[in-house]
């Protein structure tokens, strides 16, 4: 068959994925980016009428959620001993091989085998017996023998005492994808060979099914629950078991919204726990074959290897990584081709060529090969970058290649690919750096700017550098927890002697290198270094130590705006102050874009109150920093050109002048609004990381098609929804229901809530799905600032005003050491033990 005429759609994707469905074995990030999962139409959302239309759209709901998790897990009773199954999904017995039969009534313990790590089962023991959650990975063994890596995530299940009663343990294959024993492999300098760390990723996805699956099956008034009630096992064997849950403290399929009418569940106000996902960086979602090797270490092997990779070649990446390239090779693999790849390694030079490789199964195909050197900003080699694309289909066998035309379009496709690649690898930190290089971003003095330059805490830091020539922990009087997350803490300090508080940051090393966050924790010191705003905070200190990286900023003492949002009737502000927050947050978006800071985590409680009253946003871990090359837009000939014949038509009227004012989108003279031009500022670089807060993530991160600062916007109009109705506009049941929302449920205004028509337009524009349609998408935060909506705000003089009195006050952190527990002030501590370790006390909102 003749090769289609365009080659460059059809050589467009590395490796097809056509069969790929949902699963645990595809990562979150990585299955949106392949449009897996989609639903068939966006009416699949909306509830069907009528009391059997309910147990379907719970059906489907239900169903939905177990194929996130791929079917794929078991219920064991806690109350017997030995912890017996009491049920296995479908999933289970496809994956394992066993029957019901083999199952029920049995302990998990038949999956494991000889090479089973028996410390992880040991972990695994002890946590059941303290009836806690865990999640690991164990090499487990099917029916058959074969082994295969199973991610586990166990999690408690209580009755109305706090008994627990059940465990769920929830099971993903990560065979193929898994670093696998690789894991514990480390450079010289005792960073990991692997340049991505698979099991932060894959943990942290599973902790999250599992919670989710945990809230479908623990709700005992779920309308398919209750049909399933004495019908029968079924083939799986142990569904009737699920009726004996507990109850939850607020059940119900349904509930009464403000105005009466029933709202769905997965649009409920419980929003707690809503964590920035970092759930892929650019490089993971770049969908070409190719790898990453790096020549420093013995034999340049490969330190990074794409899924398409894995498809193509069908190896695992426990196979792979730590190997070098040439497992490929096979008996008919031309020599001659092999040295030529060998001599540009050597010389660290480009190379495209054509040759015969081979998959795991003993496949061949023709790979249409470039390799690519990378090297850092001093010229010194850093990395190798090999895209593969295979062209099987496309080899002339009469001249042993491809015929000019298709080499040509094809090399074209892997050069660019090869170039993404490298602009995704540049953006993480450098394996091959030494443990000091890599956090000496936070060992740099922080420097007084401008619009903190008088604040007392400089010259009492200044004093103490000029006395002891750098900062420690020794200097800061821990005084209380503030907050806790999963890499770190924020704690009330003091520097000692001085009663100057601050927030510090400190955030573990080796919890950063395991989750990928190495890069993100520099960037965060990097735009923190830069910034001087008054709704952005002041950083007057950073250090590190051994285990620990430490940022020193303002204490807020306010806390977050979530907290006082909370506490407010209804869980929402009134109009005015939500415009008043929202418009000192666009204002501190606004200067992070003309930063290049593109900032990626907007919500409340990422904005902190100032003892002032004013926002100043926070938390920097999830923003990407570009290069901004402001530039002022004039408004159009013919908007002027009105503006003065208004002014002529009016003069006729009335001979009395009027003073100047000023609007948000121009200068008001006489009557009359004469267009201003507007100043844009907006990041130039774009990223395909997947991170952000789940209910606020904008479309084009799910899609993966790549963003840049107009996912701010998108995130700012989620914003502004949240704080005027209490609730987010696309929040589903689970993760993957909230993410289809995003990309198709419609834009819904609750009647109960009195908003005016330009707040609605305001959000309206925010929430255009298409980011070159989206309100500020072209010219940025002068676009929103120019809008109806803030017609009222004085954008100069805001920062002097007094903030809108609430109905329910703000209550102000306190700098007392914490009643409830010993004082942390009075305890001699060694910092570098129990600086993250979390609050065990009040949760102050940080």
């Amino acid at each position: 068959m003749a090769p289609p005429p365009d080659i460059k759609q059809a050589l467009l994707p590395g490796t097809t994925h056509d069969r790929v469905t949902g699963g645990g074995s595809v990562p979150t990030a990585r299955r949106y980016s392949l449009g897996i999962n989609q639903p068939e139409a966006a009416s699949s959302a909306a509830p069907a009428a009528g009391g059997g239309g309910a147990v379907l759209g719970a059906k489907a709901e239900l169903r939905d959620a177990l194929t996130a998790f791929q079917q794929t897990f078991v219920m064991v009773d806690a109350t017997k001993p030995d912890y017996p199954v009491m049920f296995a999904s479908e999933g289970f017995y496809q994956m394992t091989g066993y029957t019901a039969l083999e199952t029920i009534g049995k302990n998990c313990r038949f999956l494991q085998g000889p090479d089973t790590d028996k410390a992880e089962v040991a972990k695994l023991k002890a946590a059941i017996v303290a009836g806690e959650s865990w999640c690991g990975r164990l090499l487990n063994y099917k029916k058959d023998g074969s082994q295969f890596w199973n991610l586990l995530t166990v999690s408690p299940v209580k009755d109305d005492s706090g008994k627990v009663v059940k465990f769920i343990g929830m099971q993903v294959e990560v065979t193929k994808y898994t670093e696998g024993a690789k894991d514990k492999e480390t450079r010289p300098n005792a960073l990991p060979v692997s340049l991505i760390k698979y099991d932060a990723r894959q943990r942290e996805e599973a902790e999250s099914s599992v919670s989710e699956l945990l809230s479908e099956v623990t709700n005992k008034q779920h309308p398919l629950l209750e049909q399933i009630e004495g019908s029968g096992g079924g083939a799986g064997g142990g569904m009737e078991k699920l009726m004996q849950l507990p109850k939850v403290e607020e059940g119900g399929a349904k509930k009464k919204s403000e105005g009466g009418e029933a709202e769905e569940e997965e649009e409920g106000d419980d929003r707690k726990g809503r964590k920035g996902l970092d759930l892929a960086t650019t490089l993971e979602r770049i969908q070409k074959n190719f790898v990453i090797t790096d020549p420093r270490l013995p034999d340049n092997p490969i330190i990074f290897a794409s899924d398409d990779f894995l498809e193509l070649t069908e190896y695992s990446r426990e196979e792979i990584i730590g190997r070098n390239c040439r497992f490929l090779q096979g008996p008919d693999t031309n020599p001659k081709t092999v040295q030529k790849i060998r001599e540009a390694i050597d010389k660290q030079e480009d190379i495209t060529v054509q040759l015969l490789n081979y998959t795991k199964s003993g496949k061949q195909f023709w790979n249409l090969f470039h390799l690519q050197a990378v090297k850092d900003t001093k010229g010194v080699l850093q990395y190798f970058i090999g895209v593969q694309l295979d062209a099987s289909q496309y080899l002339d066998a009469s001249i042993q290649g491809l015929e000019d035309r298709f080499a040509m379009e094809g090399e074209k496709l892997i050069v660019e690919a090869a170039n993404n690649v490298e602009g995704a690898v540049r953006d993480l930190a450098d394996p091959g750096a030494s443990p000091q290089d890599l956090w000496n971003i936070h060992s740099l003095p922080a420097q007084r700017k401008p619009h903190k330059s008088e604040h007392p805490a400089w010259e009492a830091i200044e004093n103490l550098l000029a006395k002891d020539g750098k900062l420690g922990l020794k200097h800061f009087k821990p005084i209380k927890p503030l907050g806790a997350g999963d890499t770190g803490s924020v704690h009330l300090v003091e520097l000692r002697d001085t009663k100057c508080l601050f927030a510090m940051k400190a955030m573990d090393k080796e919890v950063m290198i395991n989750r990928n966050k190495v890069h993100r924790a520099c960037t965060e010191r990097d735009i923190l270094g830069r910034i001087d705003h008054p709704f952005l905070p002041t950083l007057f200190a950073s250090f590190q130590t051994a285990t620990h990286v430490c940022l020193i900023t303002e204490f807020c003492t306010g806390g977050e705006l979530y907290g006082v949002l909370e506490k407010q009737k209804g869980k929402r502000f009134p109009e005015d102050v939500a415009k008043f927050y929202g418009a000192e947050v666009l204002l501190a978006l606004e200067y992070l874009h003309c930063q290049g800071v593109v900032y990626r985590d907007l919500k409340p409680e990422n904005v902190l109150l100032a003892e002032s009253g004013h926002a100043m946003l926070s938390d920097f871990d999830l923003s990407f920093l570009a290069s901004s090359t402001p530039r002022l837009v004039m408004p159009p000939v013919q908007a002027m050109m009105d503006a003065i014949k208004k002014k002529k038509k009016k003069s006729k009227k009335s001979k009395k002048g009027v003073a100047a004012a000023s609007s948000s989108s121009g200068a008001e003279k006489d009557g009359v609004v004469f267009p201003m031009p507007m100043l844009v500022a907006e990041p130039e670089a774009t990223s395909n990381s997947f991170v952000g807060t789940e209910e606020y993530i904008a479309p084009e991160i799910i899609n993966g098609t790549g963003h840049s600062s107009p996912v701010d916007w998108w995130a700012f109009g989620i914003f502004m929804y949240e704080m005027m109705f209490g609730k987010t506009p696309f929040r589903g049941r689970n993760r993957q229901k909230t993410f289809t929302n995003v990309l198709m449920k419609e834009l819904v205004f609750p009647d109960a809530v009195p908003v005016s028509e330009e707040a609605k337009s305001l959000i309206r524009g925010l929430l255009e799905r298409d980011p070159e349609q989206r309100l500020g998408g072209k010219k940025g935060a002068a676009e929103i600032r120019a809008h109806p909506f803030f017609r009222s705000i004085d954008w100069a003089l805001i920062r002097h005003q007094k903030p809108p009195t609430l109905s329910v006050p703000v209550k102000h952190i306190s700098a007392e050491a914490d009643s409830v527990r010993e004082s942390m002030a009075e305890e001699e501590m060694d910092w570098d033990e129990s600086e993250a370790r979390p609050s065990t006390s009040l949760d102050y909102g940080y």
